[in-house]
């Protein structure tokens, strides 16, 4: 097993899930009687992080205390604004950190150990300021699209709604995962405006920001996409669960 001491992860779980058609936070509706969060929770544990932040937010006492004794800090973002702004609220739990950051969501349970450690390993190898997890999809759908330079190299993100039409045609997709050096990570941050159509923080702002600044950003893209994408209907839920009943099986 490979231990990664200089790896923290944050790990977004803030979201209401509108289309989820429920009050629950997203993160915690369930796929095979568990929380969707463990899922995720579960294997980056595997990783033996420093530490795993989980970003909370929509009835959060629900989630603190349902992992109330599992090896995971909270922070709370008390306002929907964002990824950027979710990502932000972790930053006073690692001032004494200075390693490798990996960012995802509580919502892509399929997500393999694997996958997580070839991204890092990715990372690292590139030495990079920032690597984002992208996948390339028959239909890229409402996802960011990603605009590449040359070789692996990233020139931005660029969110649907504010895609151009050939920008739209693009179809390798940012899965919300990414590996940060955590300096920079944080350094980008503070330069993120909500100067967008959904007048959010977006933390894949963070990739454009960086590339002024001068530093080098990658895509490392995923072997199967279908592992990265996350659940945001009740229809993706229940193909999760048929996914995750093949495999067992």
């Amino acid at each position: 097993m490979k231990y990664m001491p200089d790896l923290a992860a944050i790990i977004l779980a803030a979201g209401k899930g509108t289309r989820m058609k429920s009050d629950l936070p997203k993160v915690f509706h369930e796929i095979l009687g568990e929380p969707m969060l463990s899922y995720v929770l579960k294997t980056v544990a595997r990783l033996f992080p420093k530490k795993m932040i989980v970003v909370v937010g929509h009835q959060r006492h629900l989630i603190m205390d349902y992992y109330k004794d599992w090896p995971v800090e909270f922070v709370v973002q008390s306002e929907q604004l964002g990824t950027g702004h979710a990502v932000m609220q972790a930053e006073p739990r690692l001032r004494e950190f200075a390693g490798t950051v990996l960012v995802l969501a509580g919502d892509v349970p399929l997500i393999s150990e694997e996958t997580m450690r070839r991204l890092v390993d990715f990372h690292l190898e590139h030495e990079a300021a920032a690597t984002d997890l992208t996948a390339v999809l028959e239909d890229a759908g409402s996802y960011g699209r990603v605009i590449r330079g040359s070789g692996d190299q990233i020139i931005r993100i660029v969110e649907k709604k504010d895609a151009s039409p050939e920008e739209l045609n693009i179809n390798e997709i940012n899965t919300g995962t990414f590996c940060f050096e955590k300096a920079a990570l944080f350094s980008a941050l503070k330069e993120v405006r909500a100067e967008n159509a959904q007048k959010e923080y977006y933390l894949t702002d963070t990739i454009h920001i960086l590339k002024k600044m001068g530093r080098t950003v990658f895509a490392c893209q995923a072997e199967n996409p279908d592992e990265t994408l996350g659940i945001n209907t009740r229809d993706e839920l229940v193909a999760v669960e048929k996914t995750l009943l093949s495999k067992i099986n």
